[in-house]
């Protein structure tokens, strides 16, 4: 497999669960700073201009959520995902939360262009980012983590994509030390050996 990701965005969640499943890849940097992902180069892996996209047997697939599903098909006896159907919904909620919500608050900072025409507005949007990912913290610590992890004390699919976004948190005006679940969480995945390898591979 590889997968075509940008350092520190949320195609690393990818990267994690292909850690995860043991799975072998090769990981190509798509350089943000030189618009890379616009390039008509790029336009051939993912006309989207965005990352991850994973080429695999069978053509090149592409938003995180599927990605990390289709791994974990690859896959089943890592476990990355539970059988149970209350806890495979509950899995998917937090990671379609992610997806729909907190994801995009966050993108508010930097890229105010993809809901407004005016750049007076950008600077409204981003006014908006640390209280929005705050009150998005607040949610995930009171229902999104039900332990250590989204699901316990088994790590799933959602936290390799909860994981990337809150080392954004700083970034964003959030004041980690109001969640404490939220901490207990990021250290808990700096333990996992997955987490290791993409810091010294300088996704992260």
């Amino acid at each position: 497999m590889q997968l075509y990701f940008a350092p520190r965005t949320i195609s690393v969640a990818v990267a994690i669960a292909l850690e995860e499943a043991g799975v072998e890849y090769e990981a190509i940097a798509i350089d943000f700073s030189a618009k890379e992902q616009t390039s008509p180069a790029y336009a051939q892996i993912n006309p989207k201009g965005r990352v991850p996209a994973l080429v695999v047997n069978g053509g090149i697939l592409t938003e995180t959520g599927a990605l990390l599903e289709f791994i974990a098909d690859q896959k089943p006896e890592a476990g990355l995902r539970p059988t149970d159907q209350i806890l495979l919904a509950r899995m998917r909620e937090v990671m379609f939360y992610l997806a729909s919500t907190m994801h995009v608050n966050h993108a508010h900072k930097l890229r105010g262009s993809r809901w407004a025409s005016e750049r007076s507005s950008y600077k409204d949007m981003q006014s908006k980012v640390a209280s929005n990912m705050t009150d998005n913290c607040a949610h995930l610590s009171s229902f999104g983590l039900r332990g250590p992890f989204v699901l316990g004390d088994t790590p799933c699919l959602a936290d390799f994509y909860l994981y990337v976004i809150c080392t954004w948190l700083d970034g964003d005006g959030v004041t980690l030390a109001n969640f404490p679940k939220i901490q207990t969480f990021m250290s808990s995945m700096e333990e996992r050996d997955s987490v290791r390898a993409v810091y010294a591979k300088g996704m992260l």
